[in-house]
């Protein structure tokens, strides 16, 4: 028998998904007291779901394709086009096996390493300025973070502005707008950028290290034997260097965690690895970055006794499992421990998608972004003493992605020595 997904007639314009923001998915979930439901979002036929069963099946190839369900405004910001996020089946798995050979632990440590000598010398800067913005400073950081680890020469002049453009990309994602076009500018200003650095890597003009991302993009081969296009090679790089320098959001979002649960900071002041890993889990799980994910039915099935019909998409809400009370005991409250015994699976936890990260689309920089951020969080909590102003952090859940006005104001910051 044939059950029927619910369906409602919300118009799920642009418009209304950035009006409501995060909260889009899980407020009419909680409306129709159901985890998936028909409607129309940007003008087409859609299906919208939540929990661990939806996301197992959400990652299984068989039945979705990711490379037409990518809006063209994220292709033309966030991700570029031909990079590995538009890819589906053998394509995707070769290409996403090229950058999980980067996930190595001496690699993994070696950028761990890296960011810890960017933030000290960061700090012996931030001592002779009156005001800090973390967040700014932090794209600076991660980008230095990012260029060093790749391989990518960065000159400090120029610091400031890539900074500003790769954290421009992510912004766009929920913008309209000047958001978006600045976005739309600042992809192909990286772009040229990063092509350039191809053409002097592939010409020996520039001899990145062995092992390094610039030297594995450069050198990848298609499944026919074929090197990456320049072009193709240039996003791929990019899709090293901007998720990276993104993680300045998480690092505004730990130090607004520290703020207001002050005995985080004592804890991961003692560089304790466990707890600041739990720590670092947590603010990936209660701060909100990706509001929810798309996908495209390749084929008629039924899942549960429910059809899916080919062509139509599909939205998985990120934020909605976040906040979960059947996954997460007290899922509003910051709570590191709960990662202490945590026991769960690739479909449960999600910030930055899900399944297996060799074969799906699992974020292949996870790794990295946990690594670097639990650095970060024990340098801000351990390495340096700073006053915090009344400032407005609050967070409006109604931008993606979520930004305090403040941006989070430090002063009279001082290296330990």
């Amino acid at each position: 028998m044939t059950r029927v997904i619910p369906e409602t007639e919300m118009s799920g314009s642009t418009t209304d998904i950035l009006r409501e923001g995060y909260r889009y998915i899980p407020d009419h979930m909680e409306e129709l007291g159901t985890d998936i439901y028909r409607t129309r979002i940007l003008g087409q036929k859609s299906i919208v779901m939540t929990g661990p069963e939806a996301v197992e099946l959400f990652y299984n190839e068989r039945y979705f394709e990711r490379s037409t369900a990518i809006p063209p405004r994220v292709r033309s910001t966030l991700f570029g086009t031909g990079g590995v996020q538009v890819l589906d089946d053998r394509q995707h798995r070769h290409r996403k096996a090229m950058f999980m050979s980067l996930m190595t632990m001496p690699r993994l440590q070696l950028i761990a390493e890296i960011a810890a000598e960017q933030w000290e010398n960061a700090a012996r800067k931030w001592e002779k300025e009156k005001t800090v913005v973390l967040f700014d400073e932090a794209q600076k950081v991660m980008l230095r973070t990012a260029c060093r680890w790749a391989g990518v020469p960065l000159q400090e002049k120029d610091t400031a502005k890539r900074a500003k453009q790769l954290t421009e990309l992510v912004d766009a994602l929920g913008g309209v707008g000047p958001r978006y076009w600045k976005g739309v500018l600042a992809r192909h200003s990286v772009d040229e950028w990063m092509a350039e650095v191809i053409k002097q890597e592939r010409s020996g003009k520039l001899r990145a290290p062995e092992g390094s991302p610039l030297r594995v993009i450069s050198r990848h081969q298609e499944l026919d034997g074929s090197p990456l296009s320049t072009h193709t090679a240039a996003v791929e790089l990019v899709n090293i260097i901007r998720p990276i320098t993104a993680i300045s959001w998480y690092v505004m979002f730990g130090a607004m965690a520290m703020l207001a649960n002050p005995e985080t900071r004592g804890r991961l002041a003692t560089g304790e690895e466990t707890y600041a890993h739990m720590f670092t889990q947590e603010v990936r799980r209660f701060y909100p970055f990706g509001p929810f994910l798309g996908a495209r039915v390749r084929r008629n099935f039924r899942w549960k006794d429910m059809r899916f019909r080919k062509g139509e998409l599909v939205f998985l809400d990120i934020f909605g499992m976040n906040r979960d009370g059947r996954l997460w005991e007290e899922p509003d409250r910051f709570i590191p421990e709960r990662f202490r015994n945590w026991t769960g699976t690739p479909f449960d936890f999600i910030p930055q998608g899900g399944g297996d990260h060799y074969l799906g689309h699992r974020c292949a920089g996870e790794w990295v972004t946990i690594e670097v951020m639990r650095e970060s969080m024990q340098f801000l909590a351990g390495k340096i003493d700073y006053r915090i102003p009344s400032q407005n952090l609050h967070m409006d859940l109604g931008r993606i992605p979520i930004m305090p006005e403040s941006r989070f104001i430090m002063t009279d910051v001082r290296l330990k020595r």
